[in-house]
C-alpha cells in the first residue's frame, strides 16, 4: 500500500480540524477547563521523560550546527515545563469569553444590538525550537473553543509529538475530540506550503520564528496571517530617571536572557545623564561579555568609562562603532546598540524610525514625559518603569501567549484567547420590522 504524500496528509488534517472545529465550538465551558487542567497534570508527571526526550532533539540540533539562539530556544527544561504547566492552569481560571454577548444596546425601532464573541474556527501555527509553543498553542486553542494545526521545526520533532500526544490524551479525558489539536507529523517543508493555502480548512494563519520563515508565510499565505517580523527592543533612559533603577532594569531587560524577542537590543541615553549612567552601565555589560556598539557621543563616553568608586578605568571587551545597520538589527545575542539622544522627543523620533513596533520601554521620573511615550511610541507593548522582557502572554496574565503581533488589526501585542476569537453582531427583537 502507497504511504500517503504530504498534500493528502495535510488535507486530512484540515478536514480532521473543521470537524472538530465545529465540536470545539460548541463543547461546554466545564470541559475544555478539564482539558487543560488534564494537560497540566500530565505535563508535571511526564517532566522526565519529557526532557529525555528533549535531549535528543538538542544533541541533533547541536551535531546539525544549529546557531545557539535557536539551542536556546529549543531546551524544555523544568523551568518551562512548569510555566507551561501554570499556563494551563491560568487559562482554566480565567472566565469563558465564548458566547459572551457585549455592547448591546435598544435602537428606536426596538431592536437590540449587540456583540457575541465567537471562536475563528481553525488556526494553523507555524514556529521554529521552541517546543513549549506547542503547549501555548495547544492550550490556548482549547480554552478559545478553537481546533488547531501545529507545524514545528524539524529540529523539536521528537519534544513536539511527546507533547502533541500528552495533548490529545487530555482531549480525551475531558471527552474533546483529540483532532481538536493536530501536529504534522512530517517534517517536509512542502508541508508549510500546503497549510497556509489551505482555504477551506484553515481561517488563520500564525507564524512564529525568524524573519525569514514570516517573510515567506506573509508572502504566499492565502489566509489571513498574524504576524511580527523582529523584536528589535528599545529601552530609553530619559532625564530625570532614578540611575539606580536604570541600571537594574537596563541590565535585566538586555542580560536575562539573550534569545527571545522581547530582550532589549536598542539603549538610548538622554544627553543629560548619559555620562554618569553609562559609565555605571559599562562594567555590568563587561562583565557579562556584552558587545556595545554605540554612536559617537556614547563611544566617547564608554571608552572613557571610569569604575565606579574611582581607581583604573573600565576597558569593555567588546566596545565598538555602530552602523547605521544597528540600528535596526535584533541580535538575540549578547549585543546590545547604544546611543545617546538629546531628549525624549529624540527618542521617540528614533524609535518610530528604527523600531520594530513590538516593545519599548521608558526610564524616568517625568510624568508628562511617561505620558508622551506611552502616547506617541507606535508599538504593540508599551512600557515605563520596567523590563521589556515582561513583554509576554504568561506575564500578562493571559495564561499562555500565541505569540506576538506587530500588526494593527484584529490582534495586536500578545495574542491571547481573545486574538483567537471574532465578534459577530447579534440582534434581538420582539416582532420589529423594518419601515
Amino acid at each position: 500500500m502507497n504511504r500517503p504524500n504530504t498534500a493528502e496528509t495535510m488535507q486530512l488534517l484540515g478536514v480532521q480540524a473543521r470537524a472538530a472545529a465545529t465540536l470545539m465550538a460548541r463543547s461546554p465551558t466545564a470541559a475544555r477547563n478539564q482539558a487543560l487542567r488534564a494537560l497540566a497534570r500530565r505535563l508535571r508527571e511526564q517532566s522526565d521523560a519529557l526532557r529525555r526526550i528533549n535531549t535528543l532533539d538538542l544533541e541533533r540540533a547541536r551535531s546539525a550546527g544549529l546557531a545557539v539562539p535557536l539551542i536556546d530556544r529549543l531546551k524544555f527544561t523544568p523551568k518551562v515545563i512548569e510555566t507551561c504547566a501554570l499556563g494551563c492552569e491560568q487559562l482554566a481560571a480565567m472566565p469563558d469569553v465564548i458566547g459572551e454577548v457585549t455592547d448591546l444596546h435598544q435602537q428606536p425601532s426596538g431592536i437590540r444590538v449587540g456583540h457575541m464573541r465567537v471562536p475563528i474556527g481553525v488556526f494553523g501555527m507555524i514556529y521554529e525550537s521552541r517546543p513549549n509553543v506547542t503547549i501555548e498553542a495547544a492550550s490556548l486553542s482549547i480554552k478559545s473553543g478553537n481546533a488547531c494545526i501545529l507545524r514545528g521545526g524539524s529540529e523539536a520533532i521528537n519534544s513536539n509529538r511527546a507533547l502533541a500526544a500528552l495533548v490529545a490524551d487530555a482531549l480525551r479525558e475531558a471527552e474533546l475530540p483529540p483532532h481538536g489539536v493536530q501536529l504534522v507529523p512530517t517534517t517536509d517543508r512542502a508541508a508549510v506550503g500546503e497549510l497556509i493555502t489551505m482555504t477551506a480548512s484553515v481561517d488563520l494563519i500564525i507564524p512564529r520564528g525568524g524573519r525569514g520563515l514570516i517573510e515567506r508565510i506573509s508572502a504566499e499565505a492565502r489566509i489571513p496571517v498574524i504576524k511580527h517580523l523582529d523584536g528589535n527592543c528599545h529601552t530609553y533612559v530619559d532625564d530625570p530617571v532614578d540611575l539606580n533603577l536604570a541600571l537594574t532594569v537596563v541590565d535585566n531587560a538586555k542580560t536575562q536572557k539573550y534569545s527571545p524577542c522581547n530582550a532589549t537590543e536598542s539603549l538610548l541615553v538622554a544627553r543629560a545623564v548619559a555620562p554618569e549612567f553609562l559609565r555605571r552601565l559599562a562594567p555590568v555589560f563587561t562583565r557579562k561579555a556584552v558587545e556595545m556598539r554605540c554612536g559617537p557621543e556614547a563611544l566617547a563616553i564608554l571608552q572613557g568609562a571610569a569604575a565606579p568608586h574611582g581607581g583604573a578605568a573600565v576597558a569593555p571587551a567588546k566596545l565598538v562603532a555602530a552602523s547605521e545597520t544597528d540600528w535596526s538589527t535584533e541580535y538575540l545575542a549578547p549585543i546590545i546598540s547604544i546611543k545617546v539622544v538629546a531628549d525624549v522627543d529624540e527618542a521617540i523620533a528614533h524609535i518610530n524610525r528604527y523600531g520594530s513596533h513590538h516593545t519599548d520601554a521608558i526610564l524616568t521620573n517625568d510624568q508628562r514625559h511617561a505620558e508622551r511615550f506611552l502616547r506617541e511610541v507606535d508599538s504593540a507593548s508599551v512600557m515605563v518603569n520596567t523590563s521589556t522582557r515582561f513583554a509576554d502572554g504568561f506575564e500578562y496574565g493571559l495564561g499562555a501567549e500565541i505569540g506576538i503581533s506587530t500588526d494593527k488589526f484584529h490582534a495586536r501585542g500578545p495574542v491571547g484567547i481573545e486574538g483567537l476569537t471574532s465578534l459577530k453582531w447579534v440582534v434581538l427583537g420582539h416582532g420589529e420590522v423594518r419601515a
